[in-house]
């Protein structure tokens, strides 16, 4: 039985990873949240190899709902630059609101479609 938050929330990643993997031709929007900040790659899992990254630290913002909708739109705009235009996304163990959702919107205004 899993008794604490971490051994929960760790299972919960292996049971998302299990299913979400990335391709070339449709690699993996990962998005990370801490209490300084949110960042989102974009990760193609077949060969390993971080294609577009954006993150609050670097556009020296705050990690708010604006704040992530920033970073969601300037990782659409590298993904794109680098010749992604589909992605799946892997929000990881968070749920699909607030700043998740909010990187996920710019990321499709930025033209990601996923």
């Amino acid at each position: 039985m899993l008794d604490n938050k971490n051994q929960k929330r760790q299972a919960r990643k292996r049971r998302i990873s299990a299913r979400i993997r990335g391709t070339s031709e449709r690699p993996r929007l990962s998005v990370s949240r801490s209490l300084k900040a949110i960042s989102a790659q974009v990760i193609d899992d077949s060969t390993g190899k971080t294609l577009a990254f954006a993150s609050t630290m670097s556009a020296k913002g705050k990690p708010t709902v604006d704040g992530a909708k920033k970073v969601g739109m300037m990782v659409a705009e590298k993904a794109n630059a680098a010749g992604v235009s589909k992605v799946v996304f892997d929000r990881s163990t968070y749920q699909y609101h607030g700043q998740v959702k909010a990187l996920a919107e710019g990321a499709r205004e930025g033209g990601l479609d996923f």
